[in-house]
């Protein structure tokens, strides 16, 4: 039977240092030299958006290790973090697809059926806006004005701008990307 009057000095729950540590494998030392220098500037806590945008660069999304090893760095709540990631639209919490599909969806771009032809790309790929289909192949998001409005309606995936797109070019053009190698 256990003795539970005695207490074992050798138990430590300062565990900060293998803490910081896990966190700074998650996130890389440029990453984590970031965070620690701003954790050391007042009101550290305000520079937490700029943070996650720096983290998303890296990442293409906010996991949510990478959001635990923030919030351990920056020394603010888990919860914070979270809610700051979750309440702004920028911030992604799922890997993007290796293509990202945005669909102009400003007003000479609508007027000219751009809500048929996402309507199309979201039947092809089986996901709707800020879903990244099942292969991993394609992110789908809308956009308000890709700037192209002479060539209504646009659809960009990845860099390549498409213009005057109708919904039964969709398959061939989603296939088009998905046969190229990946690497």
């Amino acid at each position: 039977m256990d003795n539970y009057n005695e207490c074992d000095t050798t138990i430590s729950t300062d565990n900060w240092p293998a803490v910081r540590d896990q966190a700074r494998g998650a996130l890389g030392e440029e990453l984590a030299a970031y965070i620690e220098q701003a954790r050391r500037q007042a009101h550290s806590e305000s520079l937490l958006i700029s943070v996650l945008h720096r983290v998303q660069g890296r990442f293409g999304y906010l996991s949510s290790q990478c959001l635990d090893a923030v919030a351990q760095l920056l020394q603010v709540p888990s919860a914070t973090v979270t809610g700051v990631a979750t309440f702004y639209h920028f911030f992604r919490l799922t890997k993007p697809g290796l293509y990202k599909i945005s669909i102009c969806l400003g007003t000479a771009c609508y007027v000219k059926g751009a809500a048929a032809v996402a309507e199309r790309i979201k039947q092809e790929l089986g996901i709707d806006y800020g879903q990244t289909s099942q292969d991993g192949t394609f992110t789908l998001e809308a956009a308000r004005c890709l700037g192209t409005c002479g060539i209504a309606p646009v659809v960009m995936i990845g860099d390549d701008v498409h213009g005057q797109v109708v919904p039964d070019q969709i398959p061939l053009l989603l296939d088009k990307y998905r046969q190229r190698p990946r690497g």
